[in-house]
């Protein structure tokens, strides 16, 4: 079916468009992509702040994660601490030297929004942002139900 063949390339071009952004970010601070990738998630979820949110809504590795995160650690850029109720859950977050990193992924993520809306009627933003929301829900019902099935 051309129309799933056609969402599928676009959901994969948009993500790998998305990848050169942090990419360009990447390499003015010598991270790897996957550290590139938490800065930017932890910046942007407030919230979802553990390696087990980064590795579910992200879809990335939990070793690569992992790996990662501990990378950030020694290069003073993300603190862990232990949550008070549940001490077998670790918090993570940016430290205030990961501001500049921050700041140039906000320019860069606002760059790929304005590429991608290009022509776009507020309208049709709105529109697409409601419709996008629906299917994020429909997907994460499906998997659900097909993991309770399993």
């Amino acid at each position: 079916m051309a129309g799933t063949t056609d969402f599928l390339v676009t959901v994969q071009g948009m993500a790998k468009l998305h990848d050169g952004m942090i990419k360009m970010v990447c390499g003015k601070y010598q991270l790897t992509l996957i550290e590139g990738k938490i800065i930017s998630f932890l910046h942007n979820n407030p919230g979802k702040d553990t390696a087990g949110d980064i590795v579910e809504l992200r879809r990335l590795s939990k070793g690569n994660v992992s790996l990662a995160v501990e990378n950030l650690i020694r290069k003073g850029l993300l603190e862990r601490e232990q949550d008070h109720k549940d001490r077998r859950k670790i918090h993570l977050s940016l430290l205030a030297s990961a501001k500049p990193i921050t700041d140039l992924i906000e320019k860069r993520q606002n760059e790929f929004e304005e590429e991608l809306f290009r022509g776009f009627s507020e309208e049709e933003r709105r529109l697409y942002i409601e419709l996008n929301d629906r299917m994020v829900e429909n997907t994460k019902n499906t998997m659900k139900r097909r993991m309770e099935n399993e």
